[in-house]
């Protein structure tokens, strides 16, 4: 997997301050997108070992408290994503206690395979849906057209 960006403090993509990472690849191709830059599987810098770590570092930095990790990109759930965002996924839920997970996808929940499914299972929180430039508002709070949904799935 590749990524394109990796925030160790954020304030915008979820609640509470996060680390947030922004994978590369996605085959929706949203008209409109403001990522299309991450589009591409190729694009970016390789997501390694090292990587993964400073990201579970941070998230138990107790200098700074991070309610949890963002995934976004391109698409996390993109299908040459899953094993890697699985790995990390089930890393922050059994290495950072307490810590939530948020994940945007352009699939929506009804779509997902069943690998993807299993990453949804370490989720706290699904914004799904493609970015419908039609339908865009910029007063929704997590995603940016009416037609994508916040998904809470805390009750696990």
């Amino acid at each position: 997997m590749n990524f394109h960006q990796y925030y160790p403090v954020d304030v915008v993509n979820g609640e509470g301050t996060r680390c947030t990472l922004f994978v590369a690849g996605c085959e929706h191709q949203c008209r409109g997108c403001y990522n299309q830059s991450t589009w591409s599987l190729n694009s970016g810098s390789v997501f390694d070992q090292s990587m993964e770590d400073k990201i579970i570092a941070d998230l138990n930095d107790t200098r700074i408290k991070r309610r949890g990790l963002s995934l976004s990109g391109g698409d996390p759930l993109h299908p040459a994503n899953v094993a890697a965002v699985l790995k990390l996924v089930q890393r922050v839920k059994s290495e950072c206690d307490g810590k939530d997970i948020w994940l945007w996808t352009g699939y929506t929940l009804e779509q997902l395979t069943e690998a993807q499914r299993e990453v949804i299972d370490h989720v706290d929180v699904v914004v799904d849906g493609k970015y419908e430039k039609e339908l865009a508002d910029p007063s929704l709070p997590w995603r940016g057209s009416s037609n994508q949904v916040v998904h809470r799935l805390t009750s696990r």
